[in-house]
């Protein structure tokens, strides 16, 4: 058994893998075979590992019990980077080489950075110095043991100490190697400094001259420096010192005054600058933000912040014309409630209306929101234009002081009043005592609730467009559905199974699926629209054509006109029986002739209407049969051209001529006028679509005898391709559709449900690779729902278990997702769907076990 465990760069395990039987067995190899033999630990030759393809050494010991082997593979990049490693000498390195003179590892940085620039390559020097030290040790008639020399080797003067590793039948030579340079260097480094010591007093020296010699002038000097900071808007630095001329010193206090002024006009200039970038990335903060309550909290937040509040609310006026608390902070009662601090708002909301229903001026937020006006409250203990009780109730409850308020409106540019945003108690800077808000900081905070009552009527007003949108949706899709009793409800149930299965989806973190996920938002909401508009093309479809349970059927079914006809010939044969009578034929002759008509009409019209309910195969006899009983003839006395609406007498007319009646007719035909020819050219129509599917040449065929040969269910070729069909006119049509980035591909969720993973699907014959996961989830969705209907003519409402084991047969033949189908059956997903839209008589037990990884 071969174990693998893999290592991150810290050594933490990553995973493991067991191969019971690989292909690989270290007991043939040299390494393990050596050790086998020996004591001690054995190195092998460096060779190439076919696991890596990278050269190295193998080093094995034997176990103590010597039941195996324990092995180790070093690579000798490995090697290079263990020996590079181990610090020598600024320059220095170590090279190791084996009994054949190998180099088998060499320090990456030997040599570098030697200090002698003007060899081009001090690498090869070291190299050179050591192999000479080599050549040394064995001129002197001994094995390259251990020792130390000092080597010249082309002026580059190196220390190398050599030395050797035996270990069973292996030998590694390690040489160390170090310019000299690297131990003298710091002799020279000490000769510098005494040098610079001696400059370095020398400068003192002068500066003291200096120093003395410009006493007088210091002031002056001072002065051109406080200018030039002054000019660099440095307002740092300490006042000059009194001069004995007036003049300096006059000088010095007005720079003194002046810089105090700056520094503090300059320091006002940076507060509300810093407001001012705060006001900004609040604004492009807030317009970016999709979720209204974090909208919300940003403007409260970002007010008390521009402001230094303690506390804030926010108002937004609701249906039920009363302004509704959203969010309440406040830092020293420690308050949190609503946004994201998940604390339910418990306070009433404030009436815009008394009793009378006159407007409620007598509470500011009202006012405030009535009047469209900022209320700026600097004490509200001392203010009698509005009702503060309850304030001051709040406030002996919690022992708190609510003295500042600014109450400002929540208008959007050219809108209405949404709401109020209300802070309590502006504070300097380090200070907990409350101040008035100032006429500044109000401007600031009028501008932030500007900017924020846009993006949230903007939000608003976007949530209610895609609200009406989804509405629209699915009123579309609805209205599709009502369009066919039969179909009813296959646009809203399909959507259900696909984000069933989609979050199922979702959850798996491993195999092929394991990197699909819907990350956001707006994700749900694009494969939600695709689901439902999957059928969208169905408005072109006529209703007769999606209905049609029997093959004669049309706008009704025509089997009612055969029978007719039959009538006739039934009435035929009495006549001719009372002719023969009349003629002298015996009666029981007659009787006996008529008795085996009407036997074989009935016989014959039972075979007719049985054809014409169709099913899954015809077999080529019944075939036959109808086409020689469509040569029976009949006997028409009545005009088949009057009556008709004007596209029915188009096609009369170009059938022919008029025949003089009475005529004699087939009792089955096809006629021209059962033609429907195709109006326009549907192949412009969908011209660039990539579409791969043959259009018949008509739009319809209604013959008779055409619609009774249909071998299989009851739609003919035309019929089929207008129900095909209908995915050509949803991608048509929503790809015309200017969807936005984050709903781009609606178009393609909802127009590859009918597409296999073979390529055998339609329209545009798509493979597995062509298609996402959200397409393949709408696959299997459209399929199982349509297997688990009861509400189609013509076929009988199928168990649970029978439509999963037609759904495997899918899966099979390679049609669908494989681990989509796997995994619809494994989360319980099918049951799920079953329980909620499949009658408890149809859901029987299913054995998912016979289906899944099969």
């Amino acid at each position: 058994m071969q174990s693998w465990t893999f290592l991150d760069a810290n050594l933490v395990a990553l995973g493991e893998r067991k191969e019971h039987s690989p292909s690989y067995d270290p007991r043939k190899r040299p390494w393990y075979i050596s050790a086998l033999d020996q004591d001690e630990v054995q190195l092998s030759a460096p060779y190439l590992f076919s696991s890596l393809q990278q050269p190295g050494i193998s080093a094995s010991k034997r176990l103590a019990d010597r039941g195996g082997v324990f092995g180790v593979d070093v690579t000798l990049t490995q090697l290079s980077h263990f020996v590079s490693q181990l610090k020598i000498s600024d320059h220095g390195g170590i090279v190791m080489s084996d009994e054949a003179g190998r180099v088998i590892a060499m320090s990456q940085n030997f040599g570098i950075h030697a200090p002698l620039t003007s060899l081009k390559d001090v690498d090869t020097v070291l190299a050179r110095g050591v192999a000479q030290a080599r050549g040394v040790a064995q001129a002197r008639g001994s094995q390259l043991g251990d020792g130390t020399h000092f080597v010249d080797q082309d002026g580059l003067k190196l220390l190398v100490h050599q030395m050797e590793w035996k270990t069973g039948m292996r030998r590694i030579d390690i040489a160390v190697a170090a310019p000299m340079d690297d131990f003298v260097s710091h002799i020279f480094a000490m000769q510098k400094q005494i040098f610079y010591m001696a400059l370095l007093g020398l400068s003192l020296f002068v500066t003291i001259a200096l120093f003395f010699a410009n006493r007088m002038s210091r002031s002056v000097v001072y002065l051109a420096q406080d200018a030039e900071r002054i000019r660099q808007c440095d307002f740092t630095g300490e006042s000059p010192r009194p001069s004995r001329i007036i003049e300096f010193h006059e000088l010095g206090k007005a720079f003194s005054n002046m810089k105090t002024d700056l520094s503090a006009y300059t320091h006002a200039l940076e507060v509300s600058e810093n407001k001012l970038n705060r006001l900004v990335s609040l604004g492009i903060a807030m317009a970016a933000e999709h979720n209204s309550e974090k909208l919300m909290e940003m403007l409260l937040l970002g007010a008390k912040e521009l402001a230094n509040a303690d506390g804030g609310s926010l108002y937004i006026l609701g249906d039920d014309k009363q302004l509704h608390f959203q969010l309440v902070r406040n830092d020293s009662l420690g308050l949190a409630y609503g946004g994201t601090s998940q604390t339910a708002i418990n306070f009433p909301p404030v009436a815009m209306y008394d009793g009378e229903g006159l407007p409620n001026h007598h509470n500011v937020v009202s006012y405030c929101v009535h009047k469209g006006e900022v209320v700026n409250t600097p004490d509200a203990y001392d203010h009698g234009a509005f009702d503060f009780s309850g304030t001051r109730a709040f406030d002996e409850k919690n022992n708190y002081v609510s003295r500042s308020f600014i109450t400002v409106p929540l208008r959007p540019r050219g809108g209405d009043v949404i709401g109020a945003l209300q802070l309590i108690n502006a504070r300097e800077p380090g200070s907990d005592e409350p101040i008035a808000f100032s006429p500044e900081i109000q401007n600031f905070v009028e501008a932030l609730s500007a900017q924020a009552a846009t993006a949230m009527y903007n939000r608003n007003l976007l949530e209610a467009q895609e609200k009406l949108m989804d509405s629209m949706i699915q009123l579309i899709a609805g209205a599709i559905d009502a369009k066919s009793p039969y179909t009813g409800g296959h646009c809203a149930r399909v959507p259900e199974l696909a984000i069933m299965l989609a979050e199922e989806a979702c959850k798996v973190d491993q195999g092929p699926l394991a990197d699909f996920r819907f990350e956001t938002d707006d994700q749900w909401r694009e494969f939600r629209i695709g689901a439902w508009l999957h059928d969208s093309g169905k408005v072109i479809t006529p209703e007769y054509v999606v209905d049609k349970a029997t093959k004669l059927e049309s706008i009704y079914n025509r089997i009612h006109e055969v029978r007719t006809r039959f009538e006739v010939l039934l009435r035929d044969a009495t006549i001719e029986r009372l002719e023969a009578l009349a003629d002298g034929m015996a009666q029981h002759v007659a009787d006996a002739a008529f008795a085996e008509r009407k036997a074989q009409l009935v016989d014959d019209f039972a075979f007719i209407a049985e054809c014409n309910v169709g099913g899954e195969f015809m077999k080529p006899e019944n075939i036959e049969r109808l086409k020689v009983l469509s040569e029976t003839s009949w006997q028409r006395h009545f005009d088949d051209g009057i009556g008709l609406s004007y596209d029915e007498m188009i096609r009369y007319r170009a059938s022919g001529p008029s025949q003089t009646l009475p005529v004699t007719e087939k009792l089955l035909d096809d006629k021209f006028t059962h033609i429907i020819e195709r109006e326009g050219t549907v192949h412009k129509m969908y011209e660039g679509m990539n579409f791969k599917l043959d259009v018949p040449e008509h739009l319809y065929n209604h013959g008779e005898l055409y619609n009774l040969c249909i071998e299989r269910g009851t739609l003919t070729g035309e019929e089929r391709f207008k129900i095909t069909e209908h995915i050509m006119q949803t991608i048509a049509m929503l790809e015309r559709l200017p969807f936005p980035k984050h709903l781009a591909r609606v178009p393609e969720y909802a127009g590859t449900h009918h597409e296999n993973m073979d390529g055998s699907g339609y329209p545009r014959q798509l493979i597995k690779d062509q298609l996402s996961v959200p397409s393949r989830i709408m696959a299997i969705a459209d399929i199982f729902e349509a297997l688990t209907a009861s509400d189609r003519p013509y076929k009988k409402p199928k168990t649970l278990s029978e439509a999963v084991r037609i759904l495997s047969f899918f899966k099979k033949d390679g049609h669908i997702d494989p681990d989509l189908f796997d995994l619809f059956l494994t989360s319980g997903g099918y049951m799920r769907y079953a329980e909620r839209f499949l009658d408890p008589e149809r859901i029987d037990e299913v054995d998912i076990a016979a289906y899944v990884g099969t």
